[in-house]
Formats: structure tokens, C-alpha cells, sequence
């Protein structure tokens, strides 16, 4: 029985300390662990694993990051590490929804690249996508029966997409059968919300020429908001998400008439 005490506040103290450690790098990899405590492959990810159920951080592949705060934008090639099987079906769920000559916007982020990915594999005739995603654009450019328009303006890095007033007046020239949206927060009050203001406002855009507006957001995403909100709850048709996604939510929703598709 003290062997076993023993043993546990071991664990305790050496996931304070991974804790502490990812807070300062922002991120850490079981390589890191296995080399700085000396314990098994298998013994880090546990670790990861049991603070990541805690909250405490968020696994990634290979290792984890620290907290994601909603407020906060972070570049694609972190966002590409986290929930990724999660993305993978809420694209192919997304992908499936689209039909024969339609147009579509495809907003920026990692979970609509996956859209565009299974979009591809569809083999679909005559679909056109608005972009001002280069990911998503370059994710396109070679696939056949798709004609991709780019949006431009001004480039944000982080997202690797085009936003801004010359964005906005080269979106409202165009009309869209579907929008797929991808939001870092998503709750029944303030609705889909994102880190940047002008994001926000060309999100915003985007859910006016649209006939149909699709939330697309891994569990992660719900039930928290970011800090410029896009458009009310009222103007959004469905909700494209996981299986982990909360049952009071999905329940709440339906009562609002929103669909709700769990990936």
C-alpha cells in the first residue's frame, strides 16, 4: 500500500513539473519527457494523457501544448497538431453535404482545409470555392472540376488569410449556396466568435451572401467565446462537430432549430 502511495505522489510531482514546463515552452514532446525524467515512452504519454483530462493541457500529436485560450490566435501549424481525427470527420461530413455545381466559401482554418481535402476525393462537377485562405487554396489548385476564388487584402500571417476593407468589398460581389465556417468559440449567447476583429467582420460578410451557414468546430471550440463576435446565433443553420461535443448544447440547439451533424 506505500509502495503504491508512494508511486502516485511520484507521478503527481513529476506532472507538476511537466506542467511547469509546458507553461514556459508552450509546448513539449514525449521525447522531451523521456530524456529530462528518465521514464518510458509509454509512462510520458500517460502523463500527458492525465493532464490533458484535467484540462491542464492539450494533447498534440507527439506531445502537448498549454491551455488554449479562445481569445487568443495561435498559427496553423500548432492548430494542425491538436483534435486532428476530430477535423478529419468533420471535414468528410462537411465535404458530403455539397452538391453538383454548387459555390461554397471555405473559411480559414485547419478544420475547412480537411473540408477541402475530402472535397477533393468527392470527385463533384462544377463546384466553385471562395477562398481567402492560401492553405485552402493551395490545398485546391490542382483539383479538377473545382474553380477556387481567392480573396485578397491584407495578409495575416498567423491564419495564412486574406482580410481587411479590400476583402470585404470583393466578397460582397459574390453569392454562395453554402458556408462552411470555422470559429475559435461557439455558445448559445454570443454565437460563433474569433480571435481577430478583422476576421470577424469578413466572417460576417461571408454569413450574408450565404445561403446556408454551417459552424464547423471540434469539441474544443464549444460552449466558450473569443473576443469579436461574427454573427448571431439566429443567422447560423448547422452545426458541424464531434462526438465529444456537450448533450446539453446539441439539445439547446435543436430547440433553436439549428441542426447539429456529431462526426
Amino acid at each position: 500500500m506505500r509502495g503504491a502511495k508512494d508511486s502516485r505522489l511520484l507521478a503527481e510531482q513529476r506532472r507538476r513539473k511537466i506542467l511547469d514546463l509546458t507553461e514556459q515552452r508552450g509546448q513539449i514532446t514525449v521525447r522531451d519527457l523521456v530524456e529530462k525524467f528518465s521514464i518510458s515512452a509509454v509512462t510520458a504519454r500517460g502523463d500527458l494523457d492525465a493532464l490533458a483530462a484535467d484540462g491542464m493541457v492539450v494533447r498534440s500529436h507527439g506531445g502537448a501544448v498549454r491551455r488554449l485560450e479562445a481569445s487568443q490566435d495561435y498559427p496553423l501549424r500548432l492548430k494542425e497538431t491538436l483534435h486532428h481525427a476530430e477535423k478529419v470527420r468533420i471535414g468528410r461530413a462537411a465535404a458530403e453535404l455539397i452538391q453538383n455545381h454548387e459555390t461554397i466559401i471555405l473559411d480559414s482554418g485547419t478544420t475547412t482545409a480537411e473540408i477541402a481535402r475530402q472535397l477533393k476525393t468527392r470527385r463533384l462537377q462544377s463546384v466553385t470555392v471562395i477562398t481567402h485562405a492560401l492553405n485552402i487554396a493551395s490545398e485546391l489548385m490542382d483539383a479538377t472540376d473545382i474553380s477556387v476564388i481567392m480573396i485578397g487584402g491584407l495578409l495575416r500571417p498567423v491564419s495564412c488569410s486574406f482580410v481587411g476593407p479590400q476583402a470585404e468589398t470583393m466578397l460582397k460581389e459574390f453569392h454562395a449556396d453554402r458556408l462552411f465556417l470555422a470559429v475559435d468559440g461557439f455558445d448559445l449567447e454570443v454565437g460563433p466568435s474569433t480571435p481577430d476583429v478583422l476576421e470577424a467582420q469578413l466572417n460576417s460578410v461571408m454569413m450574408r451572401i450565404s445561403k446556408e451557414v454551417n459552424v464547423v468546430a471540434d469539441f474544443s471550440k464549444l460552449e466558450r467565446r473569443s473576443v469579436s463576435r461574427i454573427g448571431s446565433l439566429s443567422e447560423v443553420h448547422r452545426l458541424i462537430t464531434d462526438t465529444r461535443a456537450p448533450a446539453q448544447l446539441i439539445e439547446a440547439l435543436g430547440k433553436a432549430n439549428i441542426e447539429v451533424i456529431t462526426a
